[in-house]
């Protein structure tokens, strides 16, 4: 029976890796749906405010998913371009 081999080891900690990455889709999901509903609320109590609310709103929306998308971005350079892995085989030469 063989052992881990570096390679992997680096492989399945990358993996690893991009699953947590991808928890922080969770957060932005969150607080979106809360900050719609809340929206939805204020223009329920204020029909004439509806312009600022939605702006404000879709303002607040883009920010918060900007987390998501770093997420997302690591969790696919992890398993696609693998730094680790790459940095490992350039030092073995």
């Amino acid at each position: 029976m063989e052992g881990i081999t570096n390679e992997g080891l680096i492989l399945a900690c990358s993996a690893i890796g991009a699953g947590i990455a991808m928890i922080a889709g969770v957060g932005p999901g969150i607080g979106q749906g809360i900050a719609a509903g809340l929206g939805a609320n204020a223009v329920g109590r204020n029909p004439g405010a509806k312009s600022d609310v939605t702006s404000t709103m879709l303002l607040g929306q883009a920010v918060a998913e900007t987390t998501g998308l770093y997420g997302f971005a690591v969790a696919i350079i992890l398993l696609f371009a693998n730094p680790l892995l790459t940095r490992f085989l350039n030092l073995g030469k």
